[in-house]
């Protein structure tokens, strides 16, 4: 791989991971249009890891706070402190998993072409306005009951299509829920964390048996470059979420929808 085809997609992968514009699809559209072979597995699960550490990093407090007050609810059997929120992760988790297990391989093959992506782009770009305008947006992720949970779940699993976005149709489902902007982008990007790492488990497996030649500074610039674009994109969109709502990511869907329908259909 050449520098700026290593510095584009870890970029790309970075800000698009977090932002509801779907990151598979951008990293499926950019070495289409630029022409370029490729990446191949390896560099999919090194930016993978960049952005999942960066969404670790960022809430390292949260998650430790998570993680200690989830083992005294187990050992207590009961909710304790944050644990709840825990919980929340692991059972909003499930259903992507099995999704995953089960129609992963239908996905890969049938549903990566361009036209699929802008028709997805579109669709649920749109549904993501609307619950950004219907949306109460009197309530936080504290709040959340277990049927919310699971249908934040569900909708996360819908995800597996490209050009859906995973944090985009978590959002969408948070914010028809009630949750506040802000409370929908903090457990979109709580829920991340055990998906990127079981999707960058899953492409290690794969890589592991594939046995492919491997380009470490090729990983280790796209892993560095992915977790700084990463971080900053959270850092910003949270900032700045309350103020620009969720329309200027709606317009973008739309335009980079219509363009990529008129370019492949």
């Amino acid at each position: 791989m050449e520098i700026i085809q290593i510095i584009a997609l870890a970029l790309l992968q970075g800000l698009t991971e977090f932002l509801p514009i779907s990151s598979s699809a951008h990293l499926i559209l950019l070495p289409i249009i630029a022409g370029w072979e490729d990446q191949g597995l390896a560099f999919d699960v090194a930016v993978h890891v960049g952005t999942l550490a960066a969404v670790i990093f960022y809430f390292r407090a949260t998650i430790r706070q998570l993680f200690f007050d989830w083992l005294r609810s187990i050992q207590q059997r009961q909710i304790v402190g944050e644990s709840k929120l825990a919980w929340a992760v692991i059972v909003g988790t499930i259903p992507v998993g099995l999704a995953g297990l089960f129609l992963g391989d239908f996905v890969e093959v049938f549903l990566r072409s361009p036209v699929v992506i802008a028709i997805t782009t579109i669709v649920f770009g749109l549904l993501l306005g609307w619950a950004d305008w219907k949306g109460k947006r009197n309530r936080d992720e504290q709040q959340l009951n277990w049927k919310d949970i699971l249908i934040i779940g569900v909708a996360q699993a819908i995800a597996l299509i490209p050009g859906t976005s995973r944090s985009g149709i978590t959002m969408t489902a948070a914010l028809m829920l009630g949750l506040s902007r802000e409370a929908a982008a903090r457990f979109s990007f709580l829920l991340s964390i055990p998906v990127i790492f079981l999707a960058g488990s899953l492409e290690t497996v794969k890589l592991v048996k594939a046995e492919q030649a491997t380009d470490w500074f090729a990983l280790t610039a796209g892993a560095v470059f992915s977790a700084i674009s990463a971080y900053i994109c959270i850092f910003l969109f949270l900032k700045l979420l309350e103020r620009i709502g969720m329309w200027p990511f709606v317009i973008y869907r739309l335009v980079l929808g219509g363009i990529l329908l008129f370019i492949f259909s």
